[in-house]
C-alpha cells in the first residue's frame, strides 16, 4: 500500500485526475489546488496540461465520489482564480453543464458552495452569456432538484452581478414554465428568482411574463414586491475583471485617492440601476396590425369613425418595443388629429403618439418636427385629461431626441399669445431640464435663463413660479457660480424663490464644470514652486531699497499679498497696496519718470511709471519716448543697476512675468485691475438695468395687451347692446303697426255691425200702427243724428232694443196664415202710418173679423209677411185667433210706449235731445 502511495504521488497530475481510485483522484485534486496557489502568474507551466485537455476538469467537477468531487470543485475554483481568462474560456464549455447537474444539487454544502463559486468566477473572468446559456437547459430537466438548484444559482448570479452584467431576458422568458411546475420547491425558487429580478428591474419585468401567470401567483408576487419596494436600490457586489481593471486604472490616476471609493459605488449605481422594459423586449412589427383604411377613416366627417380608427391604431402600437418601419403617413395623420374639434379624438391621438415614441425611441427623432408643433399648439385645451395626455406624449417625444433639437420650438411657444399654451409649454420645459442628460451649451443656457427671467414678471402666479423653477433647475445643472451672471439684477425675493427650487430640483444631466475645476488642483503644486524660488528675490528687492531712506516706507506694503499671484502663477490683485502707493505724491519724495530701455532691460517689464529716489535719477533724466516699447516690455525700471541683479537669484523659469515688476508697477497693475473691475461692474449694472427695463417693458406690453383686450371686449359689448336696441325698436314698431291694424279692423267690424242693425231697423216685420210709428220715429232719429262712429254705437244699442221689442210685437200681432192668403195682392205691401192708424181704429170698432172683411186686409202688413205666415191653417182656427183683438192691440200699444220711452232715454244719454222734464 505504501509502495502504491509512493507511485501515486509520483504520477503527474493529469494521470492522477483520471485514476480509477477515488482516493488518488482526491489527493490529486488537493495537490493541484496547492500548486495553483503557488504560481507566480497565469503563464506558469502548471496550467498548461489543464488548458490543453479541458476534459480533465469535466471529470473532476462531476466525480462519482462525493468526497473527491468536493475537492475537484475546489481545485477548479483555484484553477479559475489563478489561471486567468484562458482558464475560464477553454474549460467552461465542458464544466458548466457538469457543475449544474452534479455540483449544484449536491448534498454536501461545501460542494454546493464551490459549484456556485465556480459559476461566479466564470462570469467574473469573461462574461455571463455562455454560463446562462448552459444554465437554462437545466430548467427543463426531469429531476426537480436540479431545476431548483439551477434557479437558486441564477438568483445568486443576479444578486452578485445585477442585470446590467447578466442579461435577464432569457431567464424572464423561461419563468412562466417553472412557475407551472408541479414541485413546490421549484415554484418557491422561481418566486425567489422573480423577486431578485424585481429588485433590479422593478415594473419592467411584468410585460414579458406577467400575463402568463395565474392570478394567485400574481397576488403572491405582489405581496413580495411590496417588501422590495421599501428597500434601497440594489448595488453590484461582485465586479468583472474588466471592471476591476478600470477601477484600478482610476485609482492610479491623479486624484485617485479621493475617487477610489467612489468608483465602485459608481459602478454599482450604473450597473445596478433600474432597467427599462425597452431594453428587455424584442422589436415587434406592428404594420400588419395597423388598419388598412386608417387614413380614410381619419378623414371621415363622423368623430366616432375617427376615434374607432385611432383606437385600432392604439391597440396595434401597444407593445414594449416597435420595429422600425414607414410611419410617416401615420405620424402625419396623428398630427392632423391634433386639430380635431372632438377632445376624445385628440386624447386617443396623443396616446398613440406616446406609444409610438416609446416604442421607437431614437428612431422616432425624425418625426419630431412633424408632430411636436401641432401638439404644442393643442395645449390650449383647458380640459385636464387632454392636457395630461398631450404632456405625456411630449415627454416621450423629447426622450427620443435631445434638448438642443427641441429647445428652439419650446422657446417659440413660450411666447404664445394663449396663456394656457404658455403655461403648459413652461411645464414641459421644466420636465425637459429635469430629464435631459446633456448640459445645455452657452447660447442655450442664455436663452433658457432669459425665458425664465421674463416669466418672473408675469401677472399669473403659476407662470412666475414656473419661471423661478426653470432658473432653479438650470442652476442645479450648471452650478451656482455659472448662474450668477443670469441672476444679477433680480431682487432678493425672487432669488430666494429660485434657490428653493434649486435645492429641491432633481436632474440627470452630468455637470461638466466639475472636470474643469480639477486642473487648478493639479497645477497647484507647480504654482507653489515659483513661490518658493521667489522668496530670495523678494529679499533682495527689499534689501536694495533699504540703502536709501525714502523708499522703505513704500516697499513693505506689497509684500504680504505676494503669495496670491504666486499661487495663481500670474500677477494678480494686490489687495494690500493702496492705489497711490507706487505713484508720486506731494509728500513722498518720489518722481515719475520714463526711460529708454537699455540693453540690460530687454527682459524687463513693459514701459511703466516707476518711483525712484530723486538723488539717483536727477543727474540723468531721460526724455519720455512712447514709440520704442510695446506693452509692458518697453518700460524698464528707473535704476538699471538695481534692475540687473533682480533676475539673477531666480533661476527657476516658472515665473518670468514677476522678474521685472517693482512695487510701483504692481501698484499700477493693481490700479488698472481695479479700474477694469470697476468697468466690469458698471457693465454688469448696465446689463442688469437693461434686463430690468426689458422686464418692465414686457410687463407694460402685457398690461397694454390686457387693456386692448378689455377695450375690444367693451366695444363688442356696446355693439351687441346697440344691436339689441335696434331689434327692440323694430319689434316696437311692428307691434304698433299690429295695434293700428287691429284698431282699423275693430272700426270696420263696428261699421259692419251698425249697417246690419240699421238694415234690420229700417224693414221691421208686421207691427201695429202704434208700433210702426215708433219704428218710423226711430228711423227719423237716425237720420237726424248722422252715421259717425260714436252715434253708430248708440244706434247699435237702439236697433237691438227696437228689434227685440218689434219681435215681441210680432208675436202678439201677426195675422193668421188664412188672412195673409186672402189679403195677398189686394193691399199694397207698404202703407203709410196714417192709413195704418185709421185701419187700426176702424178695427177697434168691429169686435170681430170674419171672412167678409177679406177685401179690406189685415190692419198691419209688411213686405216680409210671407216669411212669418208661410204655413196654412184651416178656417176653423181663424175665429179663435181673432177672438180677442182688443187685448192684442192693447199689448201692442204698451210695447210701443215702452219702446218710445227707451228711445228717449238713450237719446238723452247720448246728448241728442233733452230729457222730457226739461222740455
Amino acid at each position: 500500500m505504501a509502495e502504491g502511495e509512493e507511485d501515486f504521488s509520483a504520477l503527474p497530475l493529469p494521470d492522477r485526475f483520471t485514476h480509477k481510485n477515488w482516493k488518488v483522484r482526491k489527493e490529486g485534486y488537493e495537490d493541484a489546488a496547492k500548486q495553483f496557489e503557488k504560481t507566480p502568474d497565469e503563464s506558469d507551466p502548471v496550467f498548461r496540461p489543464f488548458l490543453q485537455d479541458s476534459g480533465l476538469w469535466k471529470g473532476a467537477v462531476a466525480d462519482s465520489n462525493v468526497a473527491a468531487q468536493q475537492e475537484g470543485l475546489a481545485a477548479y475554483c483555484a484553477f479559475l482564480k489563478y489561471g486567468g481568462v484562458q482558464a475560464c474560456t477553454r474549460t467552461r464549455g465542458v464544466t458548466v453543464g457538469a457543475i449544474v447537474e452534479k455540483g449544484l444539487p449536491s448534498m454536501r454544502a461545501a460542494a454546493k458552495t464551490n459549484s456556485l463559486e465556480a459559476l461566479l468566477l466564470c462570469i467574473e473572468l469573461d462574461k455571463a452569456d455562455p454560463v446562462i446559456e448552459d444554465l437554462l437547459p437545466a430548467l427543463s430537466h426531469k429531476q426537480p432538484k436540479i431545476i431548483a438548484a439551477s434557479l437558486a444559482a441564477l438568483t445568486a448570479i443576479y444578486h452578485n452581478y445585477g442585470c446590467k452584467i447578466v442579461d435577464p431576458k432569457p431567464v424572464l422568458k423561461a419563468l412562466p414554465k417553472v412557475f407551472a411546475h408541479a414541485d413546490k420547491n421549484v415554484r418557491a425558487e422561481s418566486q425567489n428568482l422573480t423577486v431578485e429580478l424585481y429588485r433590479w428591474l422593478r415594473e419592467a419585468i411584468k410585460p414579458l411574463f406577467w400575463g402568463e401567470l395565474k392570478p394567485v401567483q400574481q397576488q403572491d408576487l405582489e405581496k413580495m414586491f411590496e417588501n422590495v419596494k421599501q428597500e434601497a436600490a440594489p448595488k453590484q457586489e461582485r465586479f468583472t475583471r474588466a471592471q476591476q481593471d478600470a477601477m484600478a486604472a482610476a485609482s492610479a490616476a491623479p486624484g485617485g485617492d479621493e475617487g477610489e471609493g467612489g468608483d465602485g459605488e459608481e459602478y454599482g449605481e450604473e450597473d445596478g440601476g433600474e432597467v427599462d422594459v425597452f431594453d428587455l423586449a424584442e422589436p415587434v412589427d406592428v404594420m400588419p396590425k395597423v388598419p388598412g383604411n386608417l387614413q380614410e377613416q381619419l378623414s371621415s366627417s363622423k368623430w366616432k369613425d375617427r376615434k374607432d380608427a385611432l383606437d385600432a391604431l392604439h391597440n396595434a402600437l401597444n407593445v414594449p418595443r416597435i420595429k422600425e418601419g414607414p410611419f410617416d403617413d401615420i405620424v402625419r395623420g396623428l398630427a392632423k388629429c391634433m386639430k380635431d374639434a372632438n377632445v376624445a379624438v385628440v386624447t386617443v391621438a396623443a396616446n398613440c403618439v406616446d406609444l409610438l415614441a416609446k416604442g421607437l425611441r431614437q428612431s422616432f427623432a425624425k418625426y419630431r418636427s412633424t408632430i411636436m408643433a401641432p401638439m404644442l399648439e393643442r395645449l390650449k385645451e383647458k380640459k385636464q385629461s387632454v392636457a395630461d395626455a398631450l404632456g405625456q406624449a411630449l415627454d416621450s417625444v423629447f426622450a427620443s431626441t435631445n434638448l438642443s433639437e427641441c429647445l428652439e420650438e419650446i422657446l417659440e411657444y413660450l411666447k404664445h399669445k394663449n396663456p394656457q399654451v404658455k403655461q403648459e409649454t413652461l411645464k414641459f420645459l421644466i420636465r425637459c431640464l429635469r430629464t435631459t442628460r446633456d448640459v445645455p451649451s452657452k447660447p442655450e443656457q442664455k436663452s433658457i435663463a432669459e425665458a425664465g427671467t421674463k416669466f418672473l414678471t408675469e401677472s399669473s402666479e403659476v407662470n412666475r413660479a414656473g419661471g423661478a423653477e426653470v432658473l432653479g433647475t438650470l442652476m442645479k445643472i450648471l452650478g451656482e457660480r455659472a448662474m450668477n451672471p443670469y441672476l444679477d439684477g433680480l431682487d432678493d425675493i425672487r432669488k430666494t424663490k429660485i434657490r428653493e427650487f434649486y435645492e429641491t430640483a432633481e436632474v440627470k444631466a452630468k455637470e461638466k464644470p466639475k472636470p474643469v475645476a480639477a486642473p487648478p488642483k493639479a497645477a497647484a503644486p507647480a504654482a507653489k514652486k515659483p513661490l518658493g524660488t521667489k522668496k530670495p528675490a523678494l529679499g533682495l528687492k527689499k534689501a536694495a531699497p533699504a540703502a536709501a531712506p525714502p523708499p522703505p516706507a513704500e516697499e513693505p506694503a506689497p509684500a504680504p499679498p505676494q503669495p496670491k499671484p504666486a499661487g495663481r502663477g500670474i500677477p494678480s490683485k494686490l489687495g494690500g497696496v493702496p492705489k497711490t502707493s507706487g505713484l508720486a505724491t506731494p509728500g513722498s519724495g518720489l518722481k515719475l519718470q520714463r526711460k529708454i530701455p537699455g540693453p540690460g532691460a530687454s527682459a524687463a517689464s513693459p514701459q511703466r511709471r516707476v518711483a525712484s529716489p530723486p538723488s539717483e535719477d536727477a543727474p540723468a533724466p531721460a526724455p519720455p519716448k512712447f514709440g520704442l516699447g510695446r506693452g509692458l516690455a518697453g518700460r524698464p525700471i528707473a535704476r538699471p543697476a538695481a534692475a540687473e541683479p533682480a533676475p539673477a537669484p531666480t533661476p527657476a523659469p516658472a515665473a518670468p512675468p514677476m522678474s521685472g515688476l517693482t512695487a510701483a508697477e504692481r501698484a499700477e497693475l493693481e490700479e488698472l485691475r481695479l479700474e477694469k473691475e470697476h468697468w466690469l461692474r458698471i457693465n454688469e449694472d448696465l446689463k442688469s438695468e437693461r434686463s430690468r427695463l426689458a422686464s418692465q417693458i414686457t410687463e407694460l406690453q402685457n398690461q397694454n395687451a390686457q387693456l386692448i383686450e378689455d377695450h375690444t371686449r367693451d366695444v363688442l359689448s356696446i355693439k351687441a347692446k346697440e344691436t339689441q336696441l335696434v331689434r327692440a325698436r323694430s319689434d316696437a314698431e311692428s307691434a304698433e303697426q299690429t295695434v293700428q291694424k287691429q284698431q282699423r279692423e275693430i272700426e270696420r267690424l263696428k261699421r259692419e255691425l251698425s249697417r246690419a242693425v240699421r238694415a234690420t231697423a229700417i224693414s221691421p216685420p208686421n207691427v201695429p200702427d202704434g208700433l210702426n210709428m215708433g219704428v218710423t220715429d226711430t228711423t227719423s232719429i237716425y237720420h237726424e243724428t248722422g252715421t259717425n262712429g260714436h252715434d253708430a254705437a248708440s244706434r247699435s244699442g237702439l236697433h237691438m232694443g227696437s228689434r227685440f221689442d218689434a219681435a215681441r210685437a210680432r208675436n202678439y200681432m201677426s195675422p193668421s196664415p188664412s188672412d195673409e192668403k186672402e189679403n195677398n195682392g189686394i193691399e199694397s205691401p207698404r202703407r203709410s202710418s196714417r192709413d195704418s192708424g185709421s185701419l187700426g181704429r176702424s178695427n177697434k170698432l168691429s169686435p170681430t173679423v170674419g171672412s167678409g172683411f177679406s177685401n179690406v186686409g189685415s190692419p198691419v202688413r209688411s213686405s216680409n209677411s210671407l216669411r212669418y205666415g208661410s204655413g196654412s191653417h184651416s178656417g176653423e182656427e181663424q175665429p179663435a185667433r181673432s177672438a180677442e183683438p182688443a187685448e192684442n192691440w192693447k199689448r201692442a200699444a204698451e210695447v210701443t210706449s215702452q219702446l218710445k220711452a227707451r228711445i228717449e232715454q238713450m237719446k238723452a244719454r247720448q246728448g241728442l235731445t233733452r230729457p222730457p222734464t226739461q222740455r
